[in-house]
This record gives structure tokens, C-alpha cells and sequence, in this order.
């Protein structure tokens, strides 16, 4: 859900918006998540016929840190991002294939 659909919701209903459940925007992040986001975009995708999607290729990292001047105190946080968003990425992978794999094993 976005700010603005939260907020048009609220005012449809006749509430007054809660504080604490405001959906975050990209502006309410700190500028090392849009650039982990960043990062991880531009990285190749590993994707195996059989398998799937099994992660994203890092062979690029370094260039794409150097490019965007992420300074040495900030990569251990920048790689944990990378991590994170790596393994929630492979998990809904897996999840689709499953899926898929369910639909054509009932028909």
C-alpha cells in the first residue's frame, strides 16, 4: 500500500491517519538503502533452466560500489542490504516456481 492510498483510505473511512501506520516512502529511507536498491538492480540475475532464479550475480560489485562512491565504513552495511534483498528475491522465486510446477502437476 502506498502513502497516498493510506491516506485516501483514512479520509474515505473517517479516520484520523495513524502515525505509526503510515506506509514508509523511498524519501523516508536513508540514502545507503536507495543505494543497495540501486546496486542490486544493475547486478545480473543467475538463472539456471532446471532450478530458477538462484541469486544474483556479484561478479559486478565492486565496480558498481566504486561507481557509486560508497565509502569503506558503509559496505559491510551495503553488502548486509544486498544479502537481505538476495535471499527475499530467491525465496519469491522459489515460491513462483512451485506454483507453476503445482498448476501443471494438476492438470
Amino acid at each position: 500500500m502506498t502513502r497516498e492510498r493510506y491516506f485516501e483510505m483514512q479520509e474515505q473511512m473517517g479516520l484520523e491517519p495513524d502515525i505509526d501506520k503510515i506506509p514508509p516512502d523511498w524519501d523516508d529511507m536513508p540514502e545507503q538503502v536507495l543505494d543497495a536498491v540501486q546496486i542490486f538492480n544493475r547486478l545480473g540475475d543467475r538463472v539456471y533452466p532446471d532450478i530458477g532464479y538462484v541469486g544474483k550475480d556479484f561478479t559486478l560489485l565492486q565496480p558498481l560500489l566504486e561507481a557509486y562512491n560508497i565509502e569503506e565504513s558503509e559496505k559491510e552495511f551495503i553488502l548486509e542490504l544486498l544479502d537481505w534483498l538476495d535471499a527475499r528475491a530467491i525465496k519469491k522465486a522459489a515460491e513462483e516456481l512451485k506454483r507453476q510446477y503445482d498448476k501443471i502437476k494438476r492438470k
